[in-house]
């Protein structure tokens, strides 16, 4: 059974499965309180274990149980008992929170609120045979429809994201002579990718890594923060889920890093991919065609946002294309009116250059799918990578392709995969500055571009994995 996570995750020096019968890479945590001697584990008819020993007597162990944010990703449990691991991220989860809002009095209630991907409808849209605008409607009216309060577009987010990537850039190009602020700069908004930098190169990437949060954490940080603020509630009272085009989004929602300690609860509540969102359409017995639409809502009054966005630069948001385009005319004056991307070993792999007189003033380039991550990584370890930014991405053809989108009935994943491209670029683009309640968001909530809340809440930190040692993990 192959892992719906992406190959990013399930790949480290070339293969890293850890079939059921080896260890988890993520140990347990062992008593060694001293004095506790030898013990010994007996095992009742009913599965449940104790532990003998003559210093202690005979205690009853608790089953050892890992979830998203003990998960390193080695893909052993996610392709043998996936359920394991995303119980707490599915769309049964979604229905029992709907279920309990149906019986809780008024005060126990939660404000169910969903953010749709722009990926994920260009999904669904192709497999309707619809346009994005009307299955993002239809997908509205289904939600308010089975108990959802409030349906976001997840575009709304990305300018956040799309605009702290260029301002952090051209700090780190302006600053790389004095404070040493390592070149290039890799995009982070990909979960597989950032497992995968954290889990295998460690200390080495994580300098590169963009900090800027992805589309998906900015939106709960605007769910959990802004809106309950304008909905009078706390933190708590609120949850949130994304419906989204990749697998890896769930990791990435239960990272230690988007916990809200004060209030115990995380910025995004529940993760479903695209694929799941069928079936919870098919298991309510719906035909989605027939729907009647609804507009999408807004997060303020400040903000329009009746039908889906998008941004310019491919599938994927857009990333190398504004911060290019931004860096050219900030640090050179010159305006970028098209980019021109120029493919190396494959459509996966290209280039794009800004030159002046010969001169090449930036340089970047896009790397999608692990083969491409590989080479870039051998770049940077042998101090030959001449790119100034990166756009990574774990899945092959980018987000339009995550693990989490549908797939073709016919097995014609390529012609598939070109409708959804084509369904996506039918979608409105608007500049993430342009946008209606962005400005007035940074002015308001954020309390200015720049500011400390701003850094508190846009941006995020990565952590190196130290590997566990196991005799399987030797190279006889």
């Amino acid at each position: 059974m192959a892992s719906p996570f992406s190959g990013a995750l399930q790949l480290t020096d070339l293969d890293d499965y850890i079939r059921p019968s080896q260890d988890c890479i993520k140990p347990i945590k062992v008593d060694k309180r001293l004095g506790s001697g030898v013990a010994k584990i007996h095992i009742e008819d009913d599965g449940s274990y104790f532990q003998v020993s003559q210093a202690r007597g005979t205690q009853k162990l608790e089953k050892a149980k890992i979830s998203l944010n003990d998960c390193l990703a080695c893909s052993g449990c996610v392709t043998s008992a996936e359920s394991v691991l995303i119980i707490q991220q599915s769309h049964e989860e979604l229905r029992k929170i709907l279920n309990a809002n149906k019986v809780a009095v008024p005060d126990q209630q939660k404000l169910v609120v969903i953010s749709v991907s722009p990926q994920s409808v260009a999904s669904l849209a192709a497999r309707f045979q619809l346009n994005p605008t009307d299955t993002s409607r239809k997908l509205t009216s289904f939600f308010k429809k089975i108990g959802v309060h409030y349906v976001f577009d997840t575009a709304f987010s990305r300018n956040f994201s799309l605009l702290e990537s260029q301002r952090e850039f051209v700090q780190r190009f302006q600053s790389q002579a004095n404070s040493g602020q390592a070149l290039p700069v890799l995009a982070s908004a990909c979960p597989g990718w950032i497992c995968y930098a954290e889990k295998t190169h460690g200390s080495f990437l994580l300098p590169h890594l963009s900090t800027v949060r992805s589309p998906q954490q900015v939106m709960g940080a605007l769910v959990k923060d802004f809106f309950a603020q304008q909905q009078h509630l706390t933190p708590d009272r609120l949850y949130h889920v994304t419906v989204m085009p990749c697998y890896d989004k769930k990791l990435e929602a239960s990272r230690p890093d988007f916990f809200n300690q004060e209030f115990q609860t995380r910025d995004v509540d529940c993760v479903i991919t695209t694929g799941e969102m069928f079936k919870l359409l098919e298991e309510e017995g719906v035909s989605f065609p027939d729907l009647e639409p609804a507009p999408l809502d807004v997060l303020s009054s400040c903000a329009s946002a009746e039908e889906p966005t998008s941004h310019r630069g491919g599938g994927s948001g857009g990333y190398l294309e504004h911060v290019f385009r931004h860096a050219a005319w900030e640090l050179f004056g010159i305006h970028v009116a098209e980019v021109t991307y120029k493919p190396l070993r494959n459509k996966d792999f290209q280039e794009v250059t800004l030159e002046r007189d010969g001169q090449v003033l930036l340089h970047f380039a896009t790397a999608y799918g692990f083969r491409n991550i590989q080479n870039l990584v051998q770049k940077l370890r042998r101090g030959r990578c001449p790119y100034h930014y990166v756009e990574v991405m774990a899945c092959p053809s980018g987000c339009l392709n995550g693990g989490g989108q549908l797939r073709a009935l016919d097995g014609r994943s390529k012609e598939l995969l070109q409708q959804v491209e084509r369904l996506y670029g039918e979608v409105r683009t608007q500049e993430p500055r342009d946008v209606p309640g962005v400005q007035k968001l940074y002015r308001h909530w954020l309390q200015g571009e720049g500011s400390n809340r701003a850094g508190h809440l846009l941006y995020t930190q990565y952590h190196a994995v130290e590997k566990a040692s196991f005799g399987f993990s030797i190279k006889w």
